[in-house]
């Protein structure tokens, strides 16, 4: 397929620079046979007792950094986004800019763009780079240390489509974070995911829906843009995931009862698919998924996804195109840009039934 097919205009009021307060007052697109206008805090009423939800608990950290590249004794301003760890001192990242960096570079991270160095023992060599500007950095700290340095020294990891706009604040360390995040690990945060409340979440278990957590580490090539022009021709990153002997045994049990599964977000539902063998049995699964869904999948899994609404181009568009339909979606954002919905990471929601 062309990526081509997937192109849409999208103006630039349509994207959104923070979140709606509260979370789930987040508009909601309903895309079943036709189209429908809510609010995210009406979910429950689209599902029903026996369901089951699945949430991606990955927390992000924060993984873009500021620095000084040095070489026989000149000096260069630099930025890296932290993409997938290697070892416990060893990351690949995006750095810019990627042409003034070889092998065997020293890299003095922690500096911000507005003030002196405050951890100089964040220093790094960069072992090997690669296309499109990711290297492979090995720390001089490793382990919690390294950690630690890089919880300091380390900002939220914004969006190139919202970073471009406007600055990153402390805001963004609760607003790009959902309300469940429990294990380390992402750049990027599982967005469907920001739209969720404990009160949202206590009225779908009171609905008698029940509430699962998988992991998937979101990395910073999510946000890459597709350069090939036929599908076939694109690579996705690999990014590491787990879903555990339990999770997957009550997802199971819920689909024996004729219960449906609900993915919030792209991220949960890649790593189910992954997860889920020819015969629709969910396995346990822990390691890499590079998984690319477009139109002609055939979904083991997923019976209803909500997602936020995506790029142009998009690996994710594709996503959603070969979920719900190409032709509805194309309608469904046709509709959502022209009704004012926010698009993005911090913009509004979409309500997807599998075709």
């Amino acid at each position: 397929m062309r990526v081509d097919d997937f192109d849409f205009n999208l103006p630039e009021d349509n994207i959104a620079l923070r979140p709606a307060s509260p979370r789930d007052a987040a508009r909601l697109l309903i895309v079943k046979d036709g189209l429908e206008d809510r609010r995210v805090r009406d979910l429950p009423s689209y599902l029903q007792s026996g369901d089951a939800i699945v949430f991606n608990d990955t927390r992000v950290i924060p993984a873009r950094l500021f620095g000084i590249r040095t070489r026989e004794g000149s000096a260069v301003r630099v930025e890296a986004t932290l993409h997938k760890r290697l070892s416990p001192h060893r990351w690949t990242a995006f750095m810019k800019p990627g042409k003034r960096l070889s092998p065997g570079d020293r890299i003095r991270l922690g500096e911000t763009q507005d003030r002196a160095c405050s951890l100089a023992t964040l220093d790094a060599t960069l072992e090997e780079k690669g296309e499109g500007g990711e290297v492979t950095l090995a720390f001089d700290l490793s382990g919690p240390d390294l950690d630690a340095a890089i919880a300091t020294a380390g900002v939220m990891p914004l969006p190139p489509y919202i970073a471009a706009l406007r600055r990153e604040d402390d805001q963004d360390l609760t607003d790009y974070q959902t309300v469940y995040a429990r294990h380390d690990g992402s750049v990027a945060a599982p967005t469907a995911g920001l739209h969720f409340t404990p009160a949202l979440l206590d009225a779908l278990s009171a609905g008698g829906v029940s509430l699962h957590q998988v992991t998937l580490h979101v990395g910073a090539g999510t946000f890459l843009p597709v350069k090939a022009e036929d599908t076939a021709d694109h690579r996705m990153h690999p990014e590491y995931g787990e879903v555990s002997l339990e999770t997957a045994a009550a997802l199971n049990a819920v689909k024996a009862r004729g219960g449906r599964i609900l993915c919030i977000g792209t991220t949960s539902l890649r790593l189910l698919e992954s997860a889920t063998g020819e015969d629709g049995v969910i396995r346990p699964f822990a390691g890499e998924t590079s998984i690319f869904i477009t139109p002609g999948y055939r979904f083991r899994a997923c019976d209803i996804l909500m997602t936020n609404f995506h790029l142009p181009r998009s690996t994710l568009f594709m996503l959603v195109c070969a979920f719900a339909g190409t032709d509805r979606m194309k309608r469904a954002y046709a509709h959502a840009i022209e009704t004012g919905y926010r698009f993005y990471s911090y913009g509004d929601a979409s309500l997807l039934f599998r075709a």
